[in-house]
């Protein structure tokens, strides 16, 4: 059998670039470009994507070798009918690396034809970093490549209004758009550019918050062998996800003169005000999948179905959602409850191998986004301690010892510089035993949390508590006795 590349499967007529894309990973693709395959299909739409590498770590040999080709398989329930959607996505046109090809990815910026600019480089991606230089070829931070390609833009097209961009950021981050803008006139100021290159920035590029919702398990394993007999090739990146998509876009009635997706059936809106429907999804989805992969994975388990077909550990997700998480949010409770169900479902979806391993990329900057305002706000009200996010708290702080409770060691992907952090700090807890010294360093890393944790009223004595009982109750003990008593209560009785 034949890998899937333009040659073996024959012509397939070429798309202009109108999409720059930075990140390649699974959900990118799983969401973004099989929505532009859709509205290319469904409209005259017909855009091609450009997609970059936004850090140095790994390549894309495999993507490179299937010439930007690969198949996404979607499964869920759609009105009562199980549904599934096999389809190659072939709008993906190149595929650079600019660690290693930067001139090809500078030159982009000259293509008049381009006007969308994507991103997905997780809650971490959007930052400045006063070391990068205008003369790095590229600098390490994805905002500063960003602005070095709108710089170039900028130069060749002198400035004219209608070579400016709309970029559509779908990092989970509150005012994601807003915050890339903020970032890229930093660097712009960081590096003396002209006065107008930032009013361009400001006038002639539209930065749009989003929010995006698609559950991406990755590539299919268990049944790949049926995918490729099925697709007749062999395909290195096949990926999976629910049929279930929601994206929604803070921007101007204009984009759909440019990107036509109200014209099919995706459920895709503009919105006039993201902030209430973006604090729903990171809280509950979100929150409820950064909360469940430290206690699943400590407690065996690999995948969110088999952390939902546990009755212990779903009682703990559905628990900590309702008693938690539902009460700080603002919107109508039918809305949310409705969505709360919907999110348990989606979870339980059997055909879908969503490993915790790909939730847990970042978990530290994920905590601080998903589930730290919410534990803030319990603690700020009357609903007191929030036992089942202080204890996800916990096996998280535990699972990041890079050794699981059998002492075998965890594959974790976070910041290296976060990693040999906690090794360190639970290297001199293992040879001295003061789980509360431990906890209050832990807890005291400004660079990882971006505050001082251990300010937050009685955070430091519960979350030592609950390591110290991981160590000698268990942590199945631990998750079977507060989905017992849903009653939130102070931490003397912890």
């Amino acid at each position: 059998m034949e890998y899937l590349n333009r040659s073996a499967i024959g012509h397939i007529e070429p798309r202009p670039v109108k999409i720059l894309q930075f990140g390649g990973g699974n959900f990118l693709r799983a969401f973004v470009d099989q929505i532009v395959q859709d509205v290319n299909e469904k409209t005259d739409f017909n855009a091609g994507v450009a997609l970059v590498k936004p850090t140095e770590r790994g390549d894309y040999k495999e993507l490179k070798s299937q010439d930007g080709l690969f198949s996404v398989e979607l499964e869920g329930m759609q009105k009562g009918r199980f549904l599934r959607k096999l389809q190659i996505i072939d709008c993906v046109q190149q595929v650079i690396n600019p660690y290693t090809e930067w001139n090809a990815y500078i030159n982009l910026a000259k293509n008049p034809d381009l006007r969308f600019i994507i991103s997905n480089t997780t809650e971490a991606g959007i930052q400045f970093n006063p070391g990068d230089r205008a003369e790095d070829r590229p600098p390490k931070e994805f905002p500063a490549k960003l602005a070095l390609w709108l710089l170039e833009r900028y130069r060749h097209f002198k400035g004219a209004h209608d070579k400016g961009c709309i970029l559509l950021p779908c990092e989970l981050i509150e005012d994601n758009g807003t915050a890339l803008k903020r970032t890229v006139l930093q660097y712009a100021d960081h590096w003396g550019t002209p006065d107008g290159f930032k009013t361009w920035i400001d006038q002639s590029n539209t930065f749009c918050n989003t929010l995006v919702d698609r559950i991406v398990s990755g590539f299919p394993k268990h049944k790949i062998d049926t995918i490729e007999q099925e697709l007749g090739y062999k395909d290195q990146l096949a990926v999976s996800g629910e049929l279930y998509l929601n994206w929604l876009i803070e921007g101007p009635e204009s984009i759909l003169g440019e990107f036509p997706f109200n014209q099919t059936d995706l459920n895709i809106d503009l919105v006039n005000q993201l902030a209430p429907y973006r604090n729903l999804k990171v809280r509950v989805l979100n929150g409820a999948h950064t909360a469940m992969v430290p206690i699943g994975y400590l407690l065996g388990h690999r995948l969110v179905k088999e952390v939902m077909a546990d009755k212990e550990t779903e009682a703990f997700v559905s628990n900590l959602l309702q008693n938690e998480v539902v009460p700080t949010l603002d919107l109508p409770h039918a809305y949310i409850d409705t969505f709360v169900a919907d999110v348990l479902d989606r979870f339980k979806n059997p055909s879908l191998d969503h490993k915790l391993l790909s939730i847990a990329l970042n978990s530290t900057s994920k905590f601080r986004t998903r589930l730290l305002p919410t534990l803030k706000d319990n603690l700020a009200s009357s609903e007191g301690m929030p036992q089942h996010i202080i204890l996800a708290f916990a096996a998280l702080l535990r699972m990041y010892e890079g050794v699981d409770l059998q002492g075998k060691k965890i594959d974790l992907n976070d910041d290296p510089c976060v990693l040999a952090f906690f090794k360190e700090k639970w290297d001199h807890y293992r040879k001295n035993g003061d789980i509360l010294e431990l906890t209050q360093s832990l807890l005291g890393n400004t660079d990882i949390w971006q505050e001082n944790l251990n300010r937050i009223p009685y955070l430091t004595q519960s979350t030592a508590s609950f390591l110290e009982s991981i160590e000698t109750t268990g942590l199945s003990a631990l998750v079977r006795n507060v989905s017992a008593d849903i009653q939130n209560v102070k931490p003397n009785s912890l």
